[in-house]
Formats: C-alpha cells, structure tokens, sequence
C-alpha cells in the first residue's frame, strides 16, 4: 500500500492482512552520476526497489521517498544537492518515532552508500528507545562504486529514456578501497573529472532487470526478518 494513496481511517492493521504494518522508506540523493545518468538515480532505484518490496507484501506500507542525502563527496559537480549526514540521522530518527504508534518497524531502501553512517547512527539510537529501525543497502558483490556498468545498467531496465548512452565513458576504474584516501580528502572531483567511478561500458538493460531482481529478492529476505 502507498500511504500517499490512503486516507487515515485505511491506515489500520485491517488494510494490511490483519497484521501490524512495516512502513517502508526509500533514501536516496540528488547528486551526479557522471555526464550520462540523472541526478536522482540512487533515489530512482531505491523508490523501485521499495515499491517492489510493498507489492510483494501485503502488510508493508511505502513511504515518498526521501530524495536528499549526504552527498558532500559529489560537492565539487554542478546539481548536487546534499542536507549532510547529521541532518539525515536527525530525519530518520524523528521518522520513526513519529511511525512508531502505528508501525511495527521502520525499513529504510537505501540507495546511496553516503549515506550509511547516518543510517547506522540513526538504527543505534532507534534500538537503544526500544524502537526498531533496519537501514538496508542496496548492494551486490562485484558492484562498481558509483555511475558505472551496474548504475547504469538498472536504470537502462528501470526508464531508460533517461540513460544519456552516448555521453557514457569510463571514469576511475580503480577500486575503490585504494581510492578513499583521496576521495575523503578532494572528494570525488578529485579522483574522477567525468564523475564516474568505474565503467558503463556494455551496460544493458537485460543486465539491469537481472539485478533489479535480485535486489528485490534481497530486501524481501530482510523485510521478512522484521517483526510485524
């Protein structure tokens, strides 16, 4: 169920299965994704991915998605817009507890990995008021760090006429624990003109739905684990 779509006598355990409800939120950011993918890509993927997760489950309720960030790594790229780590972790704490008399739990999609230590902060302080709070990154092995073949890839499934393809071209392939001394002193700018940290090359839309699918298996598997 989309909460934007409900009026407030529906919010009740009646409108989902009978059970208590998990609100469900995507995170995401608006900053760059190199010349060829849109502003807003981490938080395009984390609403679909959300919006999966609550089709499949009768009890979840999802949540507009939070479109800002900490996104300060990206501040030296035109567009990026970011409200930093501390504001973040101030968010989600109010979220939940403002979810906490109607909502068994809170699930947060995240689609920016900038922002994980505000998650995590933010899931500490939830545990510690007894409320429960579960960041889930969308993540995969092999998954390069930022505006490459995976990136890419997912939004080619997801719109793809939002993928500019022939602006697409490698940035810094390097991996990225030997780029993070770097990338924490000049911030990406400093390690990728283009933005891009990895390749796009040979990104496909067949490629994208095969992950899209099991990044959705994998937020279901946690979403499962939840109480509710």
């Amino acid at each position: 169920m989309r909460l934007v779509d409900t009026t407030w006598p529906e919010v009740r355990p009646e409108s989902f299965g009978g059970r208590a409800p998990i609100l469900v939120v995507p995170v995401g950011a608006l900053e760059q994704h190199g010349p060829h993918l849109p502003l807003d890509t981490d938080a395009a993927v984390a609403a679909a991915i959300a919006a999966a997760v609550a089709a499949e489950r009768d009890h979840a309720a999802l949540a507009p998605t939070l479109p800002f960030g900490a996104s300060g790594e990206h501040a030296g790229f035109p567009g990026t817009l970011s409200i930093g780590a501390d504001a973040l972790h101030h968010i989600l704490i109010e979220l939940v507890r403002s979810s906490t008399p109607t909502f068994a739990a809170v699930m947060v999609i995240n689609g920016h990995g900038g922002n994980v230590d505000a998650l995590r902060s933010a899931a500490a302080l939830c545990t510690a008021e007894g409320r429960t709070l579960l960041p889930h990154p969308l993540g995969l092995p092999g998954m390069d760090a930022h505006a490459g073949r995976t990136e890419t890839s997912l939004m080619l499934h997801l719109d793809p006429s939002r993928v500019r393809l022939d602006r697409a071209a490698p940035g810094n392939t390097a991996p990225l624990t030997v780029l993070l001394p770097e990338l924490r002193t000049h911030g990406v700018r400093g390690v990728s003109p283009n933005g891009v940290l990895g390749d796009p090359t040979g990104a496909s839309a067949a490629e994208g739905a095969e992950l899209f699918d099991t990044l959705v298996e994998r937020a279901l598997t946690a979403f499962d684990r939840l109480p509710g």
